[in-house]
């Protein structure tokens, strides 16, 4: 018997600050329209605090530091600053704990008024995800799942924010990693995007003109299906005959689309468009490989040419995200050098309605 478990939960919102307009002065170079709204997801790689809480990695357990961590946190900063745009919102995936976005915000970044923050994580992981936000919170949620003896290495994060009077959900996730096997580790991706695919349905039925963007490390390629010759169903399954033969009869999958507003053929579902299909090379250098496993996915409200619509998706492609050869500058706890393995994806929309004043 296919026994079905979702556990949600409501937090209060973390730090107990109370929203305000305005925060951050606009930087000097890609300064946007005040039309646009940017949003930066990215995954930091391991960012631990300074205290030893016994689920640390192994290389964050003998010689590190509180002034290691500070330093870190200042790092971060600088690196974000050197974008030369300041996001609305800011996605972080391998956080700790909810403490570090609290010192982000009211340390390093807090020039920029990031004075809603968000974070979530399965009981004694090592780390989780977290947002920081100018915009304000109106609703946030957790979910978590267990089924046939698997759950969620990590939550999904669902958080509604309010900009210029319109709501939008946003969803930050990390899926199951490959580590094991990228077969054997999909079923638990999979069950990563039941959740959302169905949170989704929800909300589409509630109010179809929500704006929707789903964000994370999904620990898989925008083209994961055609790079596994179609053996498998993956998690990100995209609008083609061959993988709607193969989910016939299932629905955990996202259904992703090269078209704007993203559109399905072969599917009876929703679809969610993915940047990726326009953008050249990837987040993530494995093996000498680009990949494109950081993602943002935008359903059709996004496209429908009212309020806020897709703009733009780019990979942050320079110093100090990227090192002398050309890929991610990978951080190095014991020398301090360097910053993630990843490299950061800027969203930016635009509000059309603006454009039309």
């Amino acid at each position: 018997m296919n026994k079905w478990l979702l556990v949600f939960i409501v937090p209060s919102l973390l730090g107990g600050y109370t929203a305000c307009e305005g925060g951050g002065e606009r930087l000097a170079g890609k300064d946007k329209a005040e039309d646009a709204l940017a949003i930066v997801l990215w995954n930091v790689q391991a960012v631990f605090d300074g205290k030893a809480d016994g689920i640390e990695y192994k290389e964050y357990t003998n010689g590190w530091t509180q002034e290691k961590y500070l330093a870190r946190l200042n790092m971060i900063g600088e690196a974000l600053d050197s974008i030369g745009t300041t996001p609305e919102v800011l996605a972080l995936v391998e956080v700790e704990n909810a403490d570090i976005l609290e010192d982000l915000s009211k340390g390093a970044l807090v020039k920029h008024g990031y004075h809603w923050t968000f974070f979530g994580n399965n009981a004694g992981a090592a780390l989780g995800v977290g947002v920081l936000s100018k915009l304000p919170f109106t609703k946030t949620q957790i979910h978590s799942a267990h089924e046939n003896g698997l759950t969620m290495p990590r939550p999904v994060l669902e958080a509604h924010v309010t900009a210029e009077g319109r709501a939008i959900v946003l969803f930050l996730c990390h899926w199951k990693s490959k580590l094991g096997g990228d077969a054997e580790t999909e079923p638990s991706r999979r069950l990563s995007a039941r959740v959302i695919a169905r949170r989704i349905r929800e909300i589409h039925a509630e109010a179809p003109d929500t704006p929707v963007i789903v964000m994370g490390d999904l620990n898989e390629n925008h083209d994961e299906f055609f790079r596994q010759d179609n053996v498998y169903v993956t998690a990100l399954m995209p609008d083609h005959p061959a993988a709607a033969e193969a989910a016939l009869g299932l629905t955990d999958f996202l259904v992703i689309s090269e078209n704007k507003p993203p559109t399905s053929a072969y599917f009876s579902c929703l679809a969610l468009y993915s940047p990726w299909a326009e953008i050249e090379g990837g987040s993530y250098n494995y093996k000498g490989k680009w990949e494109t496993i950081d993602h943002f996915l935008l359903n059709s409200p996004l496209f429908d040419e009212k309020d806020w619509d897709f703009d733009s998706c780019e990979v942050i492609r320079q110093a100090p995200f990227l090192n002398k050869h050309g890929t991610p500058a990978y951080y190095n706890p014991n020398t301090g050098d360097g910053l993630s393995d990843h490299l950061p994806l800027l969203l930016t929309l635009r509000n059309k309605e603006h454009e039309e004043r």
